[in-house]
C-alpha cells in the first residue's frame, strides 16, 4: 500500500517530460520520483485516441505495480486523452499538464499567441474547451515531428523547423508562445534566437508542480525526504537513459 513515503510516478511518451520532472523536484525536493518515458511507443501525438489510451494504461499498470502514491502525466497529449478516465478509475491523485493558454491570455497586449502542440493535443476536446475560454488572439500550430527532433537532440534541425513554422507570421506582433508539449521546453534556447525579446514563452511545468504539492498536502501525503529520482523507459535503456539524464541536468 502506498503511503507518504512512497514514490511519485511521472510519465511521458518520451524523454521530454523530464522538464516537468525538474520542476517537480524544485517544488518538492524531499520526494522520490519514478520517471517513465514510453519511448518504445512514442510519439503519442500522432496516434489515435484509442492507441494513446492503451499506451497510457500500460504505463499506469507499470507505475501502480511500484506502489506510487500519485501520478503526474507529464505529457499534454496523454493528459487530454486519459486524465479524466484515469481519475474516475483510480483513487490516488492524478495530476495532468495542459498548454499554458490561460497565463498567455493574461499576458496578451493585443498581439497574437502562438500555441505549439502535437496534432492530437490540438484536436481533442480538452484543448478546444481551453481555447474557447482563453483563445482570443491564439493561433494553434500543430507540430508533427518536432517532438522527435528533441528526442534526437537535433537542435539545428529543430531551428530550421521552427523558422519555417513561424515564416507566415509577423513575430513583432506576437505577445506569447505557448509550449503545448513538454518536449518543447528544451527548445527555449532555439526560440530565444528566433523570437523578438519581448515575446513571452510559457509552459505548464511550474503550475503542474504547484498543483501536485497542493494535492499531496491536502491528502497528508507530503514526504520529508530524502528525495531522489529513478529513470525508466520502455525503449533501449542504454540509449535512452543517458539522454534523459542530460536533459534533466539541462532543465
Amino acid at each position: 500500500m502506498a503511503d507518504r513515503f512512497s514514490a511519485i510516478g511521472v510519465f511521458d511518451s518520451g524523454v521530454g517530460g523530464v522538464g516537468t520532472l525538474a520542476a517537480l523536484r524544485r517544488e518538492l525536493p524531499e520526494e522520490r520520483f519514478i520517471f517513465y518515458g514510453d519511448t518504445a511507443n512514442a510519439p503519442y501525438g500522432t496516434k489515435s485516441r484509442e492507441e494513446c489510451m492503451a499506451c497510457v494504461q500500460r504505463v499506469m499498470d507499470h507505475l501502480l505495480a511500484q506502489d506510487v502514491k500519485a501520478v503526474v502525466i507529464a505529457c499534454n497529449t496523454a493528459t487530454a486523452v486519459a486524465a479524466a478516465e484515469l481519475r474516475a478509475r483510480y483513487e490516488l491523485p492524478i495530476i495532468g499538464i495542459e498548454p499554458a493558454l490561460k497565463p498567455a491570455h493574461e499576458l496578451r497586449r493585443g498581439g497574437s499567441i502562438l500555441v505549439l502542440a502535437t496534432p492530437m493535443t490540438l484536436r481533442l476536446e480538452k484543448f478546444r474547451a481551453l481555447y474557447e475560454r482563453y483563445g482570443e488572439g491564439a493561433i494553434p500550430l500543430p507540430c508533427p515531428g518536432l517532438m522527435e527532433l528533441v528526442e534526437q537532440e537535433a537542435y539545428g534541425q529543430a531551428k530550421r523547423y521552427l523558422t519555417e513554422l513561424f515564416a507566415p507570421y509577423d513575430l513583432t506582433q506576437v505577445d506569447a508562445v505557448v509550449l503545448g508539449c513538454t518536449h518543447y521546453v528544451f527548445l527555449r534556447p532555439v526560440l530565444a534566437e528566433l523570437l523578438p525579446p519581448n515575446v513571452q514563452v510559457l509552459d505548464g511545468n511550474e503550475g503542474t508542480a504547484r498543483q501536485l504539492k497542493r494535492v499531496l498536502a491536502a491528502r497528508e501525503l507530503l514526504a520529508d525526504g530524502p528525495g531522489g529520482v529513478t529513470l525508466e523507459t520502455s525503449g533501449d535503456a542504454d540509449a535512452v537513459i543517458p539522454v534523459m539524464a542530460r536533459l534533466l541536468r539541462r532543465a
